[in-house]
């Protein structure tokens, strides 16, 4: 099922997918929602970027130390790392580089 948006719900995010239905609820204590794509979604949590799927089920940590959150589309985020901007797919592998301006 595809997600088309997560709210937050007191301690709770929910999930919906693409017809509206919320699909899951998890709770806040994953971390910060940093940003959401169809098909997976990036928590924050102390020093960890964790990766979910659309199911609310973990499949993935990076740590931190890769760089500041910058954006999520598609099947890919992207980080800043300095004077570098490094985008990742969303299995957590790096896929590209390039400088920042």
């Amino acid at each position: 099922m595809a997600i088309s948006m997560i709210e937050r719900h007191g301690s709770w995010y929910d999930i919906f997918d693409e017809r509206g239905k919320k699909t899951k609820s998890v709770s806040e204590n994953i971390g910060e929602i940093m940003g959401h794509s169809s098909n997976f979604f990036i928590v924050l949590k102390g020093s960890w970027y964790d990766l979910y799927d659309g199911q609310g089920k973990k499949y993935k940590s990076l740590s931190s130390n890769i760089g500041m959150f910058v954006s999520v589309s598609g099947d890919t985020f992207v980080v800043r790392k300095g004077s570098w901007l490094d985008t990742y797919d969303r299995f957590g592998k790096k896929v590209s580089s390039r400088a920042a301006r």
